[in-house]
């Protein structure tokens, strides 16, 4: 959980998580459904898939324990270096690095390298010298200090190294020169996306539809379409609407907010529908303050916003 979001953002879905699925077996044993649906609306699902079905092979392959062989820990689903190295060394005291971005920015700025862990050259002289680094006793409490130090002293931005315990050995303080280590990779540009959604309540509930393709597959959300160019939105949302099936009147709400997803800053177009005539049974109505299948962050925050 803690991959992409910050500590106070998932600590309430990692308690609730626990609660639900409280041992390995029984979110071995869980339908996939129910499992995004508790991961529901901290985003980055392909997460929450991987957690169940290391969950399941942790269940069939390894009796229900967790394997301390790294090659073994390594073939779990969505195990990459950096989980294999922090789990191994913090859960089984494995003396294996493990590089994330605070850890990553520690090293740049200590031996001054400008190397940084979005590009594969610099990852991979980070990865080496962590390597190097990381001792025989307690790895773990090792990893864990590094993140620590990158987290709350060794900032991106106005690095506070007047508190830093290895400040007189940073190289890239001695050169005077912090801030511009490590090298600021360069960014993907933004893709600018409009796009219009349609909310048709009933009884505190909103319809909600199930997206297909590549993008968010299986998570719910509102009816919706996106607008190229200039496009107006009542036209190609009433034909979206007609392809699920759905007759509904529409009357726009004059009111749209802003929505991003990682390059994408999406200006989403609110619309209000009445049902004309039953939902087909491919939709369903659902509580999104207590939804019992998997939203997107989208239909998160526009059930937020409509309280």
């Amino acid at each position: 959980m803690l991959q992409q979001t910050q500590v106070a953002t998932a600590l309430p879905y990692y308690r609730a998580f626990l609660a639900r699925f409280p041992t390995l077996a029984s979110l071995a044993a869980a339908r996939e459904p129910h499992v995004l649906a508790a991961w529901s609306g901290l985003g980055y699902y392909r997460r929450a898939r991987h957690l169940h079905a290391a969950a399941r092979q942790v269940v069939s392959d390894h009796d229900g324990r967790i394997p301390d062989n790294p090659q073994a820990f390594a073939r779990l689903p969505g195990v990459g270096r950096y989980t294999t190295g922090a789990v191994l060394s913090i859960g089984f005291d494995r003396p294996l690095p493990a590089l994330d971005g605070n850890v990553a920015r520690v090293l740049s700025r200590v031996y001054a390298l400008r190397a940084t862990v979005r590009d594969p050259r610099g990852a991979r002289r980070l990865w080496s010298l962590a390597g190097t680094l990381v001792p025989m006793r307690r790895p773990g409490d090792w990893n864990q200090s590094l993140m620590e130090l990158g987290a709350t002293v060794c900032l991106p931005r106005t690095p506070t190294c007047a508190k830093c315990p290895i400040a007189k050995w940073c190289a890239a303080r001695i050169k005077g020169k912090v801030e511009a280590f490590p090298p600021v990779p360069i960014r993907k540009p933004t893709e600018r996306v409009r796009r219009a959604v349609v909310l048709i309540d009933r009884e505190r509930r909103t319809l909600m539809a199930r997206r297909r393709g590549p993008l968010l597959e299986g998570l719910w959300e509102p009816p919706g379409v996106e607008l190229p160019g200039t496009a107006t939105a009542r036209a190609r949302l009433g034909r979206a609407l007609r392809e699920l099936g759905v007759q509904v009147r529409l009357e726009p709400t004059r009111r749209s907010l802003r929505h991003v997803i990682t390059h994408r800053r999406i200006e989403v177009e609110v619309w209000r529908g009445t049902l004309i005539g039953p939902a087909p049974r491919s939709l369903r109505f659902v509580d999104p303050r207590r939804p019992a299948v998997p939203l997107t962050a989208l239909a998160a925050k526009l059930g937020r916003a409509d309280d």
